[in-house]
């Protein structure tokens, strides 16, 4: 089975890792999808995103990184995708979550979708918080793989 796990990531999160490691356990191969969200201002662009991820994957060898910039169900098509993995955080995210389940997959009856709940340990971080933080330069690295600091050192 293979899988896609689609976001933004801007940047990428130890939250989001840590459902990319654990989808990785369920499915045989998991595409991270980097795409545009035209309801998301983002911080990095397509290239630093991709690079933040890839650099975060290294040790995962079933993961593969993409762009996307269609609707999901189309990526999931050409990536072969049989189910697309989101990751709930909190009970706030549960509403959006499961409109978009339903919407995939009454555009495409074939992929399923997975909602993973966070870890504890991750479940209140989020992208936006953390450029929160780093905006007032707070220290950020409990929250970021470790090669993605670099991205915040170049905007400051």
């Amino acid at each position: 089975m293979r899988g896609i796990y689609p976001g933004t990531f801007d940047p990428i999160t130890n939250g989001h890792l840590d459902i990319i490691k654990r989808a990785t356990r369920i499915v045989d191969s998991l595409v991270v999808a980097v795409g545009h969200n035209t309801e998301k201002v983002r911080t990095f662009g397509l290239d630093a995103r991709l690079d933040m991820v890839r650099s975060s994957v290294t040790d995962c060898p079933n993961v593969e990184v993409v762009s996307f910039s269609t609707l999901l169900v189309e990526a999931a098509r050409e990536y072969q995708a049989d189910v697309i993995i989101r990751g709930l955080r909190a009970i706030s995210d549960y509403e959006h979550e499961v409109q978009m389940a339903i919407m995939n997959r009454t555009l495409d009856p074939d992929i399923d979708t997975i909602i993973m709940v966070s870890s504890k340990e991750y479940s209140f971080i989020s992208s936006s918080m953390i450029k929160e933080i780093a905006s007032f330069g707070g220290d950020i690295s409990p929250f970021v793989p470790e090669s993605v600091l670099k991205y915040f050192d170049q905007l400051i």
